[in-house]
């Protein structure tokens, strides 16, 4: 089934950031949290069908040196569609545009979307680096 939806350059509100976060199984977020980061996103992407939000992508980071690639989401009743392949491209487009050489893009992949990631590029870091976190 071909789903209709229009691709903005523009970050969701704080709430449904949250509420999409939550159901695509990522991490949850309280409102505070995502009214900032939404604020501070380097570049968004949103998909809506009408006024629905049903995917979303962002880049972070200090425009410079360093990016990541963070949040790409897509509505569960929308998986399995391509729409992440279209959020990646185009937060590759805009790397592509911006970026300075020798910027440094990174991403946390969760299984199995990390084959995604490989179709644009991205590479694991093991063994010469790992992945690490803390969480406040």
């Amino acid at each position: 089934m071909n789903v209709q939806y229009d691709v903005l350059h523009k970050a969701p509100t704080a709430e449904e950031y949250v509420h999409l976060r939550v159901a695509a199984g990522l991490s949850p977020k309280s409102l505070q949290a995502a009214e900032k980061g939404m604020e501070n996103s380097i570049f968004a992407v949103t998909l809506r069908t009408s006024s629905q939000l049903i995917g979303m992508g962002r880049i972070i980071g200090d425009g410079g040196c360093f990016y990541q690639i963070v949040d790409i989401a897509v509505e569960p009743g929308y998986q399995g569609r391509g729409l992440g392949k279209v959020i990646m491209s185009e937060l590759t487009a805009y790397l592509n545009d911006h970026a300075p050489e020798g910027a440094y893009v990174s991403l946390l992949a969760d299984v199995p979307a990390d084959k995604l990631y490989k179709q644009f590029g991205f590479d694991y870091t093991q063994p010469k680096s790992v992945g690490m976190y803390r969480r406040y």
